[in-house]
């Protein structure tokens, strides 16, 4: 992940988004919540950000390449290593999930990111990507006024289709999605599924050998 420079400008910038949209923030939230069992074990943010997503949703654990955003989450309790999605510093083996946010549009190797994903994890965990549909009206706009965008100029979206098709070349099996923001409903409505709504969460598990 090395475009960090717009979120090590604009970490503050960045914090003020979810307090100006809280509910967005709040479908976002809840969104993967609906894809978390009860007992989830331990868990691992990539791309952890400032902790707006892993305080909530009870992951103590973060990757982040950007101290000052690092920083934000430490002080909010998340023990963050410094790193990138492609070369995640811990043994494989290790987690029984792991979480990406909004954070597979920033990397440099989605493929690469989504592999060290699945290294990580125990056989039996599962990876959840959140992330704003290419060909969703959201999308669209962010893709036509990316070179406005403090943090969206250099992201690179994805279509529901090609997160799933990442994550079914590493090994995961495809077990659910939720979708969230859906033109003409409550910001609280939440369906099954993708295709409709501007932000999506797509649930892959790791199969035992």
């Amino acid at each position: 992940m090395s475009k960090t420079a717009p979120f090590e400008r604009y970490s503050d910038a960045y914090e003020h988004w979810f307090e100006k949209n809280r509910d967005l923030y709040a479908a976002e939230l809840e969104t993967i919540r609906r894809l978390m069992p009860a007992a989830a074990g331990e868990g691992m943010e990539v791309g952890v950000g400032t902790g707006k997503f892993a305080v909530p949703l009870g992951i103590k654990i973060g990757v982040e390449p950007s101290e000052k955003m690092a920083v934000k989450a430490r002080a909010r309790g998340i023990s963050v290593c410094p790193g990138i999605a492609e070369d995640l510093p811990f043994p494989g083996d290790r987690f029984d999930f792991v979480l990406m946010v909004t954070t597979i549009c920033f990397v440099d190797d989605p493929a690469r990111s989504v592999k060290e994903a699945f290294r990580v994890l125990k056989a039996g965990g599962f990876l959840i990507i959140g992330f704003v549909d290419k060909g969703s009206e959201l999308g669209r706009q962010y893709e036509k006024n990316r070179e406005k965008s403090r943090f969206y100029k250099e992201a690179v979206f994805f279509s529901s289709q090609e997160i799933q098709g990442l994550m079914r070349e590493a090994g995961f099996k495809i077990k659910d999605a939720r979708q969230a923001i859906i033109p003409g409903e409550s910001s609280d409505t939440i369906w099954d599924g993708c295709g409709q709504g501007s932000f999506v969460a797509v649930k892959g598990v790791k199969q035992g050998a």
